[in-house]
């Protein structure tokens, strides 16, 4: 495992989350709530899309085993899957959130 990808999408994800909570004040679950839930997705969103460009599998491990390189395109997919993944997971978690609040009243 790449671990600057990681900490790159782990980052990307915590800032994605936070921007989708300002932009999106509906789902917003405070800083802590969107960075939470940003790194999380962050973390997963990031993951997949690598997987997904490398063509997952033997690709994917090849991959990891070479290092995972961290040239500009790694780079930029890795802070791309973070923050969309980040801000993803903290849609959810408010939608949620939500529903939840509406069915307890």
């Amino acid at each position: 495992m790449n671990f600057a990808g990681l900490v790159t999408e782990l980052i990307a994800g915590g800032v994605g989350g936070n921007i989708a909570g300002v932009a999106l004040k509906k789902f917003n679950l405070g800083p802590v709530g969107n960075t939470v839930a940003g790194l999380v997705g962050g973390g997963l969103g990031g993951q997949l899309l690598s997987m997904m460009l490398s063509g997952g599998g033997a690709a994917a491990t090849t991959a990891m085993a070479n290092g995972g390189g961290m040239d500009m395109s790694s780079m930029l997919s890795s802070i791309g899957g973070g923050g969309v993944g980040g801000a993803i997971v903290m849609v959810i978690v408010g939608l949620i959130r939500n529903q939840m609040a509406k069915s307890s009243t």
